[in-house]
């Protein structure tokens, strides 16, 4: 885009939960980035939100917000199953656009996305913000310094008890397997995945096992798998949502010594070599996206490249979609 003067104008479909704090806010708090449009099938519910958080515009027809003239860039936000159609219709547009992740519900549909944007010659960002958190960042610093040395393994382990929204049966599209196969797995083990390719490079050879052991709903309910980066580091991980308690453990281990982590706990990063301990906390911002959206602010005025893309997005899937046995 042109360096200029005049803000980036935003809109957004899908105004739902995750807009109200992790995200909207952040496009409203980057300068040279104006929200100025919000969409969502429910139109009272669309002009409550734009009342208030001080949007401009507001309303329930995804295609006149994509087509308006003055919107420049556009941010999906509804769950996985509507990205493709609502993406491939901004790309027609000619406009740039961030997609909520996950991506979408299969690596064929990210293929599709992104080659549409590549045609188009648009920039595309996906949504994995933890790429641009502080905390992550000074985890791939340690990383990257050496101060454990060569990178060996790396293993994630989560857990989360059954919901009150599982037990009662009440419809919720992270079960529903049109649209996560995976169930809680694709919306939150993606997060995890794309992190640590982030900080290892792409992901090369990968297995998995996954059943549904509690019968709450058709989707996935514990995944285990295994993986090589191409850097040649090893990965596990094991992940279960109907678990005794919470669990969210990372720990990357190194010739010289080991890191620990949480993906999305806000504890503390350690870090423990032949020199002792470090242990050092840094917390979110209050609108985790922040960092994301200003690298996106960036990127759009050709300052530097954004971590997050549709490339590396489609490799994300790619990996969960193996370790599901979907392809």
């Amino acid at each position: 885009m042109d360096k200029k003067a005049t803000p980036i104008r935003w809109g957004i479909i899908g105004c739902g939960d995750v807009t109200e704090r992790k995200s909207g806010p952040a496009y409203q708090k980057t300068d040279g980035f104006e929200l100025k449009a919000v969409m969502r099938r429910d139109a009272d519910k669309a002009a409550d939100y734009a009342r208030r958080h001080n949007i401009e515009k507001s309303g329930s027809d995804a295609d006149a917000l994509i087509n308006d003239p003055e919107i420049d860039a556009v941010y999906i936000a509804t769950p996985p199953d509507t990205h493709k159609l609502y993406a491939l219709k901004v790309a027609q547009a000619g406009k740039p656009c961030c997609i909520e992740k996950p991506m979408a519900p299969s690596y064929a549909d990210c293929v599709e996305i992104t080659t549409a944007f590549e045609n188009a010659n648009l920039p595309l960002f996906v949504a994995y913000y933890r790429r641009s958190l502080p905390r992550f960042l000074k985890v791939r610093e340690w990383i990257d310094e050496g101060r454990i040395g060569t990178i060996r393994n790396i293993h994630w382990h989560l857990t989360k008890t059954t919901s009150h929204t599982d037990l009662s049966g009440t419809y919720n599209w992270r079960t529903d397997p049109e649209i996560a196969a995976g169930g809680y797995f694709d919306d939150l083990a993606s997060h995890g995945i794309d992190l640590f390719t982030f900080f290892f490079g792409n992901i090369i050879a990968v297995s998995g096992v996954s059943d549904n052991q509690q019968g709450l709903y058709e989707a996935k309910d514990t995944i285990g798998a295994a993986w090589l980066h191409e850097s040649g580091v090893m990965g596990t991980g094991s992940w279960n949502f109907g678990a005794y308690q919470r669990q969210d453990e990372v720990t990357v281990y190194g010739s010289k010594g080991r890191i620990t982590f949480a993906v999305f706990e806000e504890v503390p990063l350690v870090l423990v070599n032949d020199s002792g301990m470090e242990e050092v906390v840094i917390d979110h911002p209050e609108n985790i996206q922040l960092y994301h959206v200003q690298n996106m602010r960036d990127h759009l005025l050709g300052k530097t490249g954004h971590p997050s893309t549709g490339h590396t997005a489609t490799h994300t899937t790619w990996v969960l979609d193996k370790i599901l046995g979907k392809i």
